[in-house]
């Protein structure tokens, strides 16, 4: 348990002192992207490697479709 909460730790201090601008609409959507792929790999109760490959997935798309949207834009 304490692993686990120091793992959370670390990823959230490096989320945190990675924000130094806005992110820019192809990374919203690889981060949301990954956070659903992720979360719905979880909830289907997939084995590690299916969750991990989910999140990636869905970073994927999201990324190519944040850089279709802010393509659109201009």
């Amino acid at each position: 348990m304490t692993k686990a909460i120091s793992i959370v730790m670390l990823a959230t201090a490096g989320l945190l002192a990675a924000c130094d601008r806005p992110m820019t609409t192809a990374e919203k959507g690889a981060a949301a992207g990954g956070a659903i792929g992720t979360g719905i790999g979880l909830v289907t109760g997939g084995s590690f490697g299916t969750v991990v490959g989910a999140g990636l997935i869905g970073g994927a798309v999201g990324y190519l479709g944040g850089t279709a949207i802010e393509n659109n834009k201009k």
